[in-house]
């Protein structure tokens, strides 16, 4: 039992460090929707930089950028609190691809950030 914990202990370090690196790699970087809805992953981690033009009822969004338009969900916690958002926002999404074999793709997203 001692040797377990030990164990642990001497792992956690480890743990920790992966974490916090922020080399290559590390961050998604930008892409488009076109990019996405071309090559993009099932659970792939993306940020797109855009505009979100219309809600499409609940949670759900269009969002467009200069390649074209995809839809989106966006959990009402994920807002940035005291900053509205309009349709003439430029706004960075980070977030999640759900690519669908059949039916609706979509980012789930779990960031907003406003840029200015």
């Amino acid at each position: 039992m001692k040797k377990m914990i030990v164990a642990c202990l001497l792992a956690a370090p480890a743990i920790g460090a992966q974490a916090q690196y922020t080399g290559p790699g590390a961050e998604p970087t930008a892409t488009s929707v076109k990019q996405l809805l071309d090559g993009g992953r099932d659970d792939q981690s993306v940020v797109l930089r855009g505009r979100l033009v219309k809600q499409l009822g609940g949670d759900r969004y269009q969002f467009a950028d200069s390649t074209g338009q995809i839809q989106v969900d966006i959990d009402h916690r994920r807002w940035p609190a005291g900053q509205p958002i309009s349709d003439t926002s430029l706004v960075e999404l980070r977030g999640e691809y759900d690519k669908e074999l059949v039916g609706t793709s979509e980012v789930d997203v779990h960031e907003i950030r406003v840029i200015k």
